[in-house]
């Protein structure tokens, strides 16, 4: 449970997307039919774990977003309450990622970020105080960290929570 000396952060990444081609732009590729239903399923998963995901932000691109709009729909939570920040997209980098937690979730304790890899295992592999292998495509990694402030987060000090996986 988090409390107001603990800050959460919740790493997922997006579903299965079409395949890479021509015609379309990496940022607009969108997810695969059954990426959609695993994202479903995953979703479902993700709520009985999380009652409240916080603060909701995720990459633009269209996978990212679809995704993310998937999860809050299996928790009730209204699209315009999805925010959607360029930089988990275009720059991914962990110390954006501090930037955005120390501007974006000042009011929350608990972020959760729909993204991409490799930028979110390297996150979630550098926050953690033991590591973390390889978020799969829908995968779910939860972080903890005993703080009263985004701006006490640092490199390898968060515990892992839960980590779960499409079957």
């Amino acid at each position: 449970m988090v409390t107001d000396q603990m800050k959460k952060i919740i790493l997922i990444r997006h579903g299965k997307a079409e395949s890479r081609n021509h015609e379309i732009t990496d940022f607009e590729r969108s997810l695969t039919v059954n990426g959609k239903v695993i994202s479903r399923e995953m979703a479902k998963l993700f709520r009985k774990k999380e009652k409240n995901p916080g603060l909701i932000i995720t990459s633009p691109a269209f996978r990212a977003l679809e995704t993310a709009f998937i999860f809050a729909d299996e928790l009730e939570i209204r699209p315009e309450n999805v925010k959607m920040d360029a930089s988990l997209y275009f720059r991914p980098g962990i110390h954006h990622i501090f930037d955005m937690l120390a501007t974006e979730g000042r009011e929350y304790d608990t972020i959760t970020l729909f993204g991409h890899n490799p930028s979110l295992t390297v996150m979630a592999d550098r926050l953690s105080r033991d590591g973390f292998e390889f978020l799969t495509k829908t995968g779910i990694v939860c972080l903890s960290f005993p703080a009263k402030s985004w701006a006490e987060i640092k490199l390898n000090t968060g515990n892992i929570e839960y980590s779960l996986k499409p079957e």
